[in-house]
Parts: C-alpha cells; sequence; structure tokens
C-alpha cells in the first residue's frame, strides 16, 4: 500500500515533537500541556485509520512541524542540537527495536493494559504518565546505546520529570515507528528538502 508524502512529514514531525519535549522538560521543566498530551496519545492509538487519527489532526503536532521547520530552513537561531540528536537517536533505537521481536510482544501486552488504566484517568494523568515511563524504562531503555539526556540538573532530578521525559521518548519511538512503516528513511532530511519543506508549510497553514 503507498503512503503519501503528507503522512510520512507528520509522523517525522511526530518524533521531533517528541524529541523537543524531552529537551524543554529536561531544560526547564515545562512543556506545552497540548504538545506532551498529543505525544502521549499518539501512543496509545495502535489500530488508527490514517497517521493524522495516531495524533488526532494535525494542529496536535504544531510545536513538532515549527521545528522541523527550523531544521529544514537551517535556521540556527530557532533549531536546537539535543533535539537534533534525540531524534537521530530515537531512530536507531527503533531499528533495534523492530528486530526484537520479544520487546515488541512485551510493548504490546504492556501498552493493552494501560490502556484499560487510560479509561480511568487522562493520558497526562501521574498514574499514565508513570505507566508509558515504566514501559520505556523496561525495555527500550535496556539497549546499550540508549539516548543522552541533558538539561539542567534540578529538573533532571526530579521524578516527575524524568517520567515526563521516559513517556516522550516512547511517544517518539511509536512516531518512529510509524514514520518507517509509511515510508519514512533518514535520507529525506537531506534529499527531499525543499519538497518536505513546502510540505511542512502547507500543513502549518491554519
Amino acid at each position: 500500500m503507498a503512503h503519501s508524502f503528507e503522512e510520512q512529514v507528520l509522523s517525522l514531525a511526530g518524533i521531533f515533537q517528541a524529541a523537543v519535549l524531552v529537551e524543554k522538560i529536561a531544560r526547564t521543566g515545562n512543556a506545552p500541556e497540548d504538545s506532551f498530551e498529543c505525544t502521549l496519545a499518539s501512543i496509545l492509538i495502535t489500530n488508527p485509520g490514517s497517521v493524522e487519527d495516531v495524533y488526532q489532526g494535525r494542529h496536535g503536532l504544531y510545536l513538532g512541524l515549527t521545528h522541523l521547520k527550523h531544521v529544514l530552513e537551517r535556521d540556527r537561531k530557532s533549531m536546537t542540537g539535543d533535539a537534533i540528536r534525540y531524534v537521530l537517536t530515537l531512530m536507531q533505537l527503533e531499528k533495534k527495536l523492530s528486530k526484537n521481536n520479544e520487546m515488541l510482544a512485551t510493548l504490546g501486552n504492556r501498552l493493552e493494559q494501560i490502556e484499560q488504566q487510560r479509561k480511568h484517568f487522562d493520558v497526562t494523568h501521574e498514574n499514565i504518565v508513570g505507566a508509558l515511563a515504566s514501559l520505556y524504562q523496561d525495555t527500550l531503555s535496556t539497549f546499550s546505546s540508549r539516548i543522552h539526556v541533558t538539561g539542567d540538573v534540578r529538573h533532571l532530578q526530579s521524578t516527575d520529570n524524568a517520567q515526563r521525559i521516559r513517556a516522550c521518548l516512547l511517544g517518539g519511538i511509536r512516531s518512529t515507528m510509524l514514520w518507517r512503516q509509511v515510508g519514512g528513511y533518514r535520507w529525506q532530511l537531506i534529499l527531499g528538502r525543499k519538497k518536505m519543506l513546502d510540505c511542512v508549510n502547507h500543513l502549518l497553514r491554519p
């Protein structure tokens, strides 16, 4: 089944959004609530009809699309190295995950349990955030090439922030899986930059 270029760009924006959220929490202890909610909710949408369904429309991806635009425009004032590093490492981790059937099964089973919890709590409730963070810690953080998050030590030492960061990283993995499923590949960021930027600008229009 052929997937549209727009779907590839939306899912790539999902990876960037997760990365920017991690960076913001690590540096400031805060993150835009609507973007945070969109990224976490995407993890639990496992049978979507379309890529937009995963993010409940493109509007929830404004943060990710905006940062992807900065990267494609090579706007050094607005883009940050940490977020780009997180994106590239998420792509490496997801590649390892795709070859690990046991870990994929664990993720699937645990996400079903969290979906049951979701009936009683909002996706940003500490119980859901904690469950998603534990799932990331028990699975993807066991790989040797883990993501090294940098920021303000005061915020990184907070248990709540650590859980929010891990939950966002799991959201990043979810978007990376989706991006590969719809035909995304790393060289697109270089070889298809102009076409991708045109698509991002289109998606950002009100």
